[in-house]
């Protein structure tokens, strides 16, 4: 990887690209520390530490690289950006036009991300709008209270958001790799080294030699062991070998080639983990920003029940419950996103027009039917990969207490963002060496 990055600088347009792309990442951090103005920061992070579902606030916050709890400029970042992704994407299924486009080439690629971005900015809108207007029934958040400063609390939250997603698409046009992927990728790289050294406090700082040696090695083998399984949970595919029938025009003969068709055995990658925690944060934090998640109740009881917190806690078995419908919703989502990602009834069709076919496997709709069911079985592996990703870290938090950042979705993202952009990279290298030989 270093060797990689070191060869890269010796290319000036590569070269060009990293340093742009750090420079941007350097103006996200500097925009995460500029306070939302008329905002009393210091009193709302307190807030923020002392909720006793701040568990499910870190998610958030660790996606935002420390902009909530900071309350900056940057405090939704490109949540409403990835929200609006996802539903531009389910709606493609369910709005033939959004289809339409989706197989319509470059131009309607275009449309939907021109659509994507107009949701965000709804999207960012309404969420500033709800921060602000909670902020301003809560006013010892403000230095004032007066709308004129909730309105410009709602025009900086929405430009903050807005303006992540452009530095996004410049990153992904100017710089390397997936501009969006990256900027999530930063956020949550931030936020590790306070988590090693909350480790370092809880579990290994004022303890014996011993026990804090045994505390250090037993944290460190299981981050490697989380971050070996998400690397080959990354990277498995079941690959199917497809065959091209030969054709002979006057006195050439055409086809008869080999190829595969790779399977990814993680096909869905990190969207059904996003998915499911979606659906479990979102009463959540309506419920702790409009100041209902206490007052008890069968409300409250059921916010318990969604609380990761209170999963694997001794002192609240009962409420493990939640996993079970948690880990039902990932298997789920795992096959719902898939089906929407992939067809094999059109890749069965594309096959048959080229004159492909799979050894054995009669052309069409025996070849569709054989694609699902290795599909199915092998995205039933990639969700119990998923699944032992996404609980072990909900595990130890609530068995010890260790809520880090570069646990579960966060590992994913961060491991598959960086082999991506590394993979990127050495094929923008790869590309200016066959340029260079075909140029001598």
């Amino acid at each position: 990887m270093l060797k990689s990055l070191m060869n890269a600088l010796k290319v000036k347009d590569l070269r060009n690209k990293i340093l742009f792309t750090i420079a941007m990442l350097g103006v996200i951090r500097l925009g995460s520390s500029i306070p939302v103005p008329g905002m009393n920061t210091s009193l709302f992070t307190e807030w923020y530490r002392n909720l006793t579902n701040s568990d499910t606030f870190g998610f958030m916050d660790r996606f935002t690289g420390g902009s909530f709890e900071n309350m900056s400029i940057l405090a939704l970042n490109i949540t409403p950006y990835i929200t609006s992704s996802i539903i531009i994407q389910l709606l493609t299924i369910a709005i033939p036009k959004f289809e339409e486009w989706q197989k319509d080439g470059e131009d309607g690629r275009k449309k939907l991300t021109a659509l994507t971005r107009y949701v965000t900015v709804g999207l960012a809108l309404i969420e500033s709008i709800a921060m602000a207007v909670g902020f301003y029934k809560n006013s010892g958040f403000l230095t004032h209270k007066s709308i004129f400063l909730v309105v410009q609390i709602v025009a900086a939250l929405t430009a903050g958001s807005a303006f992540l997603m452009w530095i996004g698409e410049r990153i992904t046009d100017n710089g390397v790799g997936n501009g969006i992927s990256i900027v999530l990728t930063i956020n949550i790289l931030s936020r590790m080294p306070s988590d090693i050294s909350d480790l370092f406090d809880q579990f290994v700082k004022g303890k014996s030699i011993a026990g804090g040696v045994v505390s250090a090695v037993f944290i460190l083998a299981v981050i490697i062991a989380m971050v070996v399984l998400v690397v080959l949970l990354n990277g498995a595919e079941r690959r199917i070998p497809v065959q091209y029938a030969k054709k002979i025009q006057g006195r050439k003969t055409y086809g008869g080639n080999h190829s595969e068709i790779p399977l990814k055995v993680n096909t869905a990658g990190v969207m059904p983990i996003i998915f499911a925690m979606s659906l479990f944060q979102f009463p959540i934090i309506i419920s702790s920003l409009t100041g209902v998640a206490n007052k008890g109740g069968v409300w409250s009881e059921f916010l318990a029940y969604l609380n990761q917190g209170n999963w694997f806690n001794p002192n609240h078995w009962n409420y493990s419950i939640g996993l079970v419908v948690y880990i039902l919703l990932l298997i789920f989502f795992a096959y719902f996103y898939t089906s929407i990602t992939f067809n094999p009834t059109e890749i069965a069709e594309n096959m048959k027009k080229q004159g492909g076919f799979i050894p054995g496997i009669r052309p069409g709709r025996p070849t569709s039917d054989y694609l699902t069911n290795i599909l199915n079985y092998i995205i039933f592996i990639g969700a119990c990969g998923l699944i032992i990703v996404g609980v072990l870290p909900i595990f130890f938090n609530g068995m010890f207490g260790a809520n880090v950042s570069f646990g579960g979705t966060s590992l994913i993202i961060v491991v598959s963002v960086i082999l991506e952009t590394i993979k990127q990279v050495e094929s923008q290298m790869l590309v200016r060496n066959y340029k260079g030989f075909l140029e001598d």
